[in-house]
Parts: C-alpha cells; structure tokens; sequence
C-alpha cells in the first residue's frame, strides 16, 4: 500500500509546532531564516535597511515608516531599551523589525522596558538571528522590495503560500499613507521661546521633535490633520506654513500639492522637511521619482551648496525631486526661480531647494534628529529668520501705501 508524502508540520500535532521560527520572505522569493522577534504572526510591506548605529527608538516611533519593514544593519539592537522620552510620536509605526542579535540584557540608566516587549505590545512582528549584511547587500542590489516577516505558526506555511502573500502586498509606488498617520483633531503648542508668531504645521507624520524645536524658535505651533483645505489654513492667519516628513509617494498627493500653491501665492513664507521636500518639488513643478533602495539612517554626507560646509544627517526617503543640480531654474508654475540648496555626496540627489523669489525652502533630511546628528538643526533658526524677515518686508510695504 503506498502511503500520501505529508510534510513534517502535517505530521506533528499543533501542540508541537515550533513557535519560535520565523522567515523573511522577500518579494523575487529569497528566504532569510530566524527566530520569532516581538509579536507572533505575518506582516506585509516594503522592505528597507537603516543604517543608523544608535536611534532604534526614534526610528521605530516615526510615523514615515509606515507600511515599511525595517531593517537595522547595526548588528546588536536592544541594548537601551525603550523609554516614554524618546517617542517620536504616540506608538510604533513599522510594519515589521528585523535584527541579526537583539540585546538580551538592556542596560541603560533610562530605559523602562525592553525592546522586545515594546514590539510584542505594539503588534509588531519582526525577525532575528539573520544575516542583515547579506539580506541589506541584496536591496541594494536589486532595489527594496515587497516583503513579509512570518512567525510562530505563519511561519509554518509553506514557501509557496508565504510568498503568494507577500507578491499581493501593496507596492509603495502610488500609495497615499498621510491618512494613516496624521492627526485626526487640530492641537496648539504654545512657544516656548521668545514668540514671533505662529505656524501651521500639516501633520503628514509629524514627528515630535520637529514640533518642539518649532516651539523653541518662538512659534505657536498649529498642528492640522492632512485633510484640511487651504480656507483652513488661512482662516488661523498663521505667519508661516510647514509640511511635515511622512511616508508614501509623493505623487499620489496632489491635494496637498494644490494647497501648498494656493498657500504659497498667498504670499506664506513655507518650510518642509522630508515629504514636505517633495510635495514643494512638485508644487513648483518638478516631477519626483522612487529611488532603488533609498537613504535611511542618520550618517548620510550632505553638501551645503551656498556655504560649501558638508553636514551628517539624517534621512527617511525612498522618493525623491528631479531638479537640475547645475543650474538655477525657472518654476513652471509661476514661483520664479529656484536652486538646489543641498545634495547628497553619496549619489547626488536632490536633498533641498531653496525659492529665489519667494519665502520658501525645504530639505530632504531631517534636521530636527532627536538621536542625532544635529549638524542642520540650524534650519530652524533659517526658517525663523525667513519669517521675521518677511514680515518686515510687509510691514514696510504696508507703510508704504
């Protein structure tokens, strides 16, 4: 009598699958094989490698990695812990954390609780005990990719099913996530320096510490839920507009392009950061684009062009602005000229454009880092400059008529 093959999850009883296993699957089919890290189950997303050797926490917390799957190719991870300080936001954003060795003591003076039991508590699935080098060597050889994380009992599908899923996950190209991570209700921070106005501040992911070094330069700060409309905007007479880094593609956010138009020929003085970067792009006419695997970490040298000074920073982006770097150009939608303020000395993409006519500038980076470095923090103090400056500006011409 000839018996049917069953496999060997088939033949043991549910009681002793092995709930410790888990594997990353990626998209072209690779396999990673480790062990269950944080939450038990299957997640789905892009995934991507930050190369930050400190900052877990405030990567973890960032509302621009949405619908990612993080992978840190520092090897050892966990070893601070997790504190309620260091939250760039309300909870843990990624789809899914892979490390090759988390910490198994946390041994920091502020830490209040492990790493591994914050990922459990938040529902995040992740990965360790894998080659990080060598699943971080293959995205940048064929660029980021769909990808799951399947644990404990998902990771006793078999290889075909496991990656059925993840060839159905959605792409990142063409996905609006501001709606996910924005506020759903208008909030005030009052200044807490010496007070030279308010800004409205579009939460597309805003982060903490953008909004704090915002306070400090002297800024009312109005945090408004992406939904809102330009009338909105204008109606709290704010002195500046600031749009907020987040995740997604730029290209499937035309409503908030429309916005920053109808806010710039308002005559408000404007400062993004991140997707703030790209939608100004596009708001001035410039197209934008996916890059294969992106920037992600807090080591990325960065050319300041106007004072030739090459700062460290850090970045989030998997999108970016096609603008000429060689020469100044004329905005095809009325905003005059405009430059390329910044540029990576990595690849040279475009990190910040800088308008010649009107009050208005971004960067790709992130200059408010919480973990470091803070070699740009003083494009909070431009932006406050830009504001004072411009409403002497109006001042004088008001004086005038």
């Amino acid at each position: 009598m000839t018996e049917t093959p069953t496999t060997v999850d088939e033949q043991a009883p549910a009681a002793a699958i092995d709930l410790t296993r888990a594997v990353l699957v990626l998209e072209d089919g690779t396999r990673y094989e480790g062990r269950a890290y944080g939450a038990r189950g299957r997640t789905l997303g892009e995934a991507v490698f930050a190369t930050g050797m400190t900052g877990y926490q405030e990567t973890l917390t960032d509302p621009s990695y949405a619908g990612q799957i993080v992978l840190m190719t520092a090897p050892h991870i966990g070893n601070t812990g997790m504190n309620d300080e260091d939250m760039e936001s309300a909870r843990i954003w990624v789809a899914g954390f892979v490390v090759r060795d988390p910490s198994r003591v946390v041994s920091n003076f502020r830490s209040q609780r492990s790493l591994d039991d914050d990922l459990a508590a938040a529902g995040v699935v992740g990965i360790s005990g894998i080659d990080t080098r060598a699943v971080t060597r293959h995205i940048r050889s064929l660029g980021a990719m769909r990808a799951g994380v399947f644990s404990g009992e998902e990771a006793h599908l078999s290889p075909g099913e496991q990656l059925d899923l993840v060839q159905s996950g959605e792409q990142m190209t063409g996905r609006n996530l501001s709606g996910a991570v924005s506020t759903g209700e208008r909030y005030t921070l009052p200044a807490t320096g010496e007070r030279v106005g308010s800004v409205a501040v579009l939460d597309l992911g805003v982060k903490t510490s953008t909004l704090n070094y915002l306070a400090e330069r002297g800024f009312d700060v109005h945090v408004l839920p992406q939904t809102v409309t330009v009338d909105d905007v204008l109606a709290l007479e704010p002195d500046a507009l600031f749009f907020s880094n987040g995740p997604g593609d730029p290209s499937a956010s035309e409503r908030h392009v429309e916005l920053l138009r109808s806010a710039l020929r308002a005559g408000l003085p404007y400062f993004g950061i991140c997707f703030g970067n790209q939608l100004l792009g596009r708001a001035l006419g410039f197209d934008t684009y996916k890059l294969p695997f992106g920037h992600r970490g807090i080591n990325q040298p960065v050319l300041d062009r106007a004072t030739g000074r090459v700062e460290i920073t850090a970045h989030n982006h998997g999108f970016a602005v096609a603008a000429p770097t060689d020469a100044v150009s004329e905005s095809s939608q009325g905003f005059g000229r405009v430059e390329v303020s910044h540029v990576d000395l990595n690849d040279d993409v475009v990190e910040g454009l800088n308008c010649l006519d009107i009050p208005a500038f971004s960067v790709q980076y992130h200059p408010e880092s919480a973990a470091g470095p803070h070699d740009a923090n003083y494009l909070f103090d431009r932006f406050r400059d830009m504001v004072i400056a411009n409403r002497t500006t109006d001042d004088s011409q008001e004086a005038g008529k």
